[in-house]
């Protein structure tokens, strides 16, 4: 019990949001929509170098491997 205030607070604000938008600056908007600037294509991989792109052999090398359940 006790969320009846709660619950009318949500609706009020959930209400607000639905039917009374705030100023919105549609230039700025387009500009960032519409791009001009660096596509994620352009931007360096801080981390190509470091990646191994090869199969490693860890199955052969694995502790886990010869793991089996105890039988109860």
């Amino acid at each position: 019990m006790g969320r009846g205030r709660a619950k009318a607070k949500q609706t009020k604000v959930a209400r607000e949001l639905k039917y009374h938008s705030p100023n919105t600056d549609l230039a700025a908007l387009q500009r960032e929509l519409g791009g001009g600037g660096k596509s994620d294509r352009d931007f360096d991989d801080d981390y190509k170098d470091t990646v191994d792109d090869e199969d490693d052999d860890l199955d052969e090398d694995d502790q886990d491997s010869s793991w089996a359940p105890r039988a109860r």
